[in-house]
This record gives C-alpha cells, sequence and structure tokens, in this order.
C-alpha cells in the first residue's frame, strides 16, 4: 500500500532523463527564437548602441590626454613664457595644475582641454610663404640672400609651439574595411541580449521548475524577478562603476611602459561584452545559494562553515570572469563577497520547508 502511495506521489512530479533533454531543448529553442527576435529589433538601433558602448572609453582617453597636457605644460614652461602666457609667481607644480585647469582661453577652452605640440620651422621659408599669401602685410620684410653653397641644418630651424584640440586624440580605430560592420552587427546582438534576457532568463527557470515538485514550483515567480534585478545590477555597475577604474589602470599601466594609446573598436567591443556579462551572470550567486540550500544540497550552517573557501573561490571566479588586471578583479571579488553573505542571510530568513512527502519516503 504504501509504495502505490509512493507511486502516486511521484507519478506528476518526476521526469525521466529524456524527458529532461526534451524541456531543455524545447526551453533552448524558445530562448534562441526570442533572442532572434529582439536581435532583429536591436539591428535598427545599432549605431546608436555603437555610440553609446564608446562613451567610457572616450571619456577615459579625454581625461588620460587632459593630464597628459598638463604634464607636458608643466615641461615646457620656460618656452610657454615666451609665447606670452603668464603664470603664478613662486608656484609650484600642484599649483601649475590647477592654473591650467582653470585658465580659459577666448573661445572657452581650457588648456587642460588641449594638447601642446612642439614643431620646427624654417623661418626663411616661413616668411617667403607668407610673403606669397599675403604681399600687402609683409612687403617690407626683407628675406635673405639666397646661398646656393649653404648647407641646411639643425641650426637653421626655430622651435614653436602648437595647441591642438584633445577631441582630435579621442577616438577608436579600425584597421579593415569590414570591421564596423562587424561592430555593427555585434553591437545590435549585445542590445538584444538585453532586451531578450527576461524571456531567456524565464525559460531557464521553467526548465529548473520542471524538474520541482509542485509545491516548490511557486518559488520560480519569485526568483525569476530577483535574477533580473541582479543581473542588471551587476551589468549596471560594470558599465557606470567599473570600467572607468579600470580604464585608468590600464591607461597609467602603459603610460608607466611608454606605449602610446591607440584602442580598437573590435577589442573594445570585446571588454565591453565579456565585463557586464561576467558581473550580471556572478550576480546570481545569491539565488544560486538558495536554490541549492532549497533542494538540500547545503544548509546555512555549512555555507558559514566554508565562508573562507567560499571567498577563495569567488576571487577565482571573479579572475576568470574579468580581463587580466586586478582592478575589475577586485571590483567584481568585492561584491560578491558582500553577495555571498547575503545569500546566507537569504537562506536564514527563507528556511527549506520540510517536503509533504518525506514522511511518505520514510514510510517506504
Amino acid at each position: 500500500m504504501a509504495k502505490q502511495r509512493e507511486e502516486d506521489l511521484f507519478k506528476d512530479t518526476t521526469m525521466t532523463f529524456g524527458e529532461h533533454l526534451e524541456e531543455l531543448r524545447v526551453c533552448l529553442w524558445k530562448a534562441v527564437l526570442g533572442l532572434a527576435v529582439r536581435f532583429c529589433v536591436g539591428l535598427y538601433w545599432g549605431g546608436d548602441v555603437v555610440g553609446f558602448i564608446e562613451t567610457p572609453l572616450k571619456d577615459a582617453l579625454k581625461k588620460y590626454h587632459e593630464k597628459q597636457s598638463v604634464k607636458e605644460v608643466g615641461k615646457r614652461l620656460d618656452e610657454l613664457g615666451e609665447l606670452g602666457y603668464k603664470f603664478p609667481e613662486n608656484a609650484d607644480q600642484d599649483q601649475l595644475e590647477v592654473f591650467f585647469g582653470e585658465t580659459v582661453l577666448d573661445d572657452g577652452k581650457r588648456l587642460s582641454q588641449l594638447k601642446l605640440e612642439r614643431v620646427y620651422v624654417n623661418p626663411t621659408e616661413l616668411l617667403r610663404r607668407l610673403k606669397e599669401a599675403s604681399p600687402s602685410q609683409f612687403q617690407d620684410v626683407s628675406l635673405p640672400a639666397d646661398d646656393p653653397d649653404r648647407s641646411f641644418g639643425e641650426r637653421d630651424l626655430v622651435p614653436v609651439f602648437l595647441w591642438r584640440e584633445i577631441a582630435g586624440e579621442v577616438r577608436v580605430t579600425s584597421l579593415s574595411a569590414h570591421e564596423p560592420f562587424l561592430i555593427y552587427i555585434k553591437a545590435s546582438l549585445l542590445l538584444g541580449v538585453l532586451l531578450a534576457s527576461p524571456w531567456i532568463f524565464y525559460q531557464m527557470w521553467t526548465f529548473v521548475a520542471a524538474g520541482l515538485y509542485g509545491h516548490e514550483k511557486k518559488y520560480v515567480h519569485i526568483f525569476l524577478p530577483f535574477s533580473l534585478a541582479l543581473f542588471f545590477s551587476g551589468a549596471a555597475l560594470a558599465f557606470f562603476f567599473v570600467f572607468g577604474p579600470v580604464l585608468e589602470f590600464l591607461f597609467r599601466f602603459n603610460e608607466a611602459l611608454g606605449i602610446a594609446q591607440d584602442i580598437r573598436i573590435s577589442e573594445w567591443l570585446g571588454f565591453v561584452l565579456m565585463l557586464p556579462l561576467g558581473f550580471g551572470v556572478s550576480f546570481q550567486l545569491p539565488l544560486v545559494m538558495l536554490f541549492l540550500q532549497r533542494i538540500g544540497i547545503f544548509d546555512v550552517e555549512t555555507y558559514l562553515l566554508k565562508w573562507r573557501m567560499a571567498i577563495l573561490v569567488v576571487f577565482v571566479l571573479a579572475m576568470f570572469l574579468t580581463p587580466a588586471d586586478p582592478t575589475s578583479m577586485i571590483l567584481m571579488a568585492a561584491p560578491l563577497t558582500v553577495l555571498y553573505f547575503g545569500g546566507i542571510l537569504l537562506c536564514k530568513y527563507m528556511p527549506r520547508n520540510r517536503s509533504p512527502f518525506d514522511d511518505e519516503l520514510g514510510d517506504g
């Protein structure tokens, strides 16, 4: 009789291995179909997405070149003094940086927004060109007599300092004709993934629910909104708060090695794709912990006992989900550590209910 009750209990709550594979195939197919539809929608805004994902990179490049400009100005104080710029008396380097950062030119631009360049010109050739371009203004200027036997040497050149807008340096390059088109497609796909993420997560939790008991399937409707919120929170954290410090660290490291910045858009897009998606997926940690506690694999005591090992795993996971720099790894591992202990609190205040089938299984 007990055996009959056991068969009745599990008749509608268990699936064979083949049925699980079929359920997985259906959910994957629906997820891919939803992604394809959102990708087609993303093609309409692909260009806007490319401009949007370039924003943190261009901001970081602008700050980098502005700092370089201030440093260059500090090195060329004597030459700038000859050009008519006046500096505070007895000013140290920090004061000069503030001075250059706050000095506004006639057209509204700041010296820190301009790049200083030193070029060498031949004054005789310059005068000749000026007389040709505007003879009325330079008619009283006499040119030195031409000497065919005179050789052209370094002393014949004079240094001239020029200011150029930093905006011209803030650009992302492409090394092939088809690369911008591929970037457009990838950007549209990125937007498609974001638009389709609620549907993809729904299919994922639908597959998980297929293997749960009837009284446990209600948790899917609770987990799904939290799962989406954690995913978008992680992606937003990476885009708005992680890209800046990571780029600043990388630019500073390249500067220390004397390597100029010339970033390809394809490499940057790969960076943009990997970091937010890695943050979004890793932020599912509290729900994974709660799910494992729900199905009885771990409990709160185990999580508390193994917290040191868990933090080590978190840092290793952050190392693989981020680029090869310590800044992004720490910026991912720190919130994941907080989320781990948040997951423990979640398991504590949402404890696993005892299955109504436990007594029946025990009787069997």
